[in-house]
């Protein structure tokens, strides 16, 4: 099928492909983007075995590349030996179960109290300094309080971690709501709309994406939270399962779970990149995201 053009007959194919030149050059630098990360992964992770190998770096303590992988595939692989807790998965399903509950926890609370003080200044006055103390006590406290008073079950590991949490979505959800438009939220007003509907209507979809940029770090403390309460004390997780290896001098089984956490978090971190686009799909491109496209 072609398109005469003056003296000129346009196959519907090049049509086609002149049509969208931005979505080509867009998977070619995702392409540039990928190849040059993984050739960065190769060369770290090259220049370690090799290291190693050559005992440049003491593989007692930094462990190898090639021991790590064995270790990945014996716990993968040996059912219910694979750790002295009971089966490799399970401590990967306990370890992501307190860390999903912390999750939705935290960010359920930092919404609604970020939110909240954002819209009553006289409550952030009265409140704000005391959240201020709360933030300074230093997590691994905190820990240790939820373990005395919770014992070594799952509860004091999501408590943790929906601390991490909360703190990071509140800051963000109360600076979106103090940068609403007073405009918009005048007219509003004018309007006749309830303090209710303004907030539902106006301030919580202009303070959406500073929310939802939290959530990307949010998850990742979530981890960190369910990781520190399994180290301090705990019957099973990949927390316990690192601690264990540490104890046992056995940087492979420290570093093989610490791969997986990370394998976890950057599957996490699509799906919220994901759920961005999705809600934001009204937000014009940033600059660095037009650029991209």
């Amino acid at each position: 099928m072609t398109q005469n053009v003056g003296a000129y007959a346009i196959p519907a194919t090049e049509q086609k492909s002149s049509a969208n030149p931005g979505r080509r050059i867009a998977r070619v630098r995702r392409a540039k983007v990928l190849a040059a990360q993984l050739l960065l992964a190769v060369l770290i992770i090259g220049s370690w075995q090799l290291l190693t190998t050559w005992k440049v770096l003491d593989p007692f303590f930094y462990g190898q590349p090639s021991g790590i992988v064995k270790q990945l595939k014996d716990y993968f692989t040996q059912g219910d030996q694979a750790t002295e807790f009971g089966s490799y998965w399970s401590q990967i399903f306990t370890t992501l179960r307190e860390a999903v509950f912390g999750f939705v926890c935290g960010t359920v609370g930092g919404i609604v109290v970020g939110v909240g003080l954002g819209v009553s200044p006289f409550m952030a006055k009265v409140i704000g300094p005391y959240i201020k103390i709360f933030n300074a006590i230093p997590r691994i406290v905190l820990g240790s309080i939820f373990l005395v008073a919770f014992g070594l079950g799952q509860t004091p590991k999501i408590l943790l971690s929906s601390v991490l949490v909360f703190f990071v979505v509140f800051f963000n959800a109360f600076q979106g709501v103090r940068e609403v438009d007073r405009n918009v939220l005048n007219n509003a007003r004018v309007l006749g709309a309830s303090k209710l509907r303004i907030v539902k209507d106006v301030t919580l979809p202009s303070a959406l994406t500073w929310i939802i940029a939290s959530l990307h770090t949010a998850f990742g403390f979530a981890i960190i939270g369910a990781i520190v309460g399994e180290m301090l004390g705990a019957q099973s997780g990949l927390g316990l399962v690192i601690t264990t290896a540490q104890n046992q001098f056995n940087p492979d089984g420290v570093f093989a779970s610490m791969f997986v956490i990370a394998a976890i978090t950057l599957v996490v971190e699509f799906l919220l990149t994901r759920l961005e686009r999705r809600l934001l799909s009204w937000r014009p491109p940033s600059p660095t995201e037009a650029a991209a496209i």
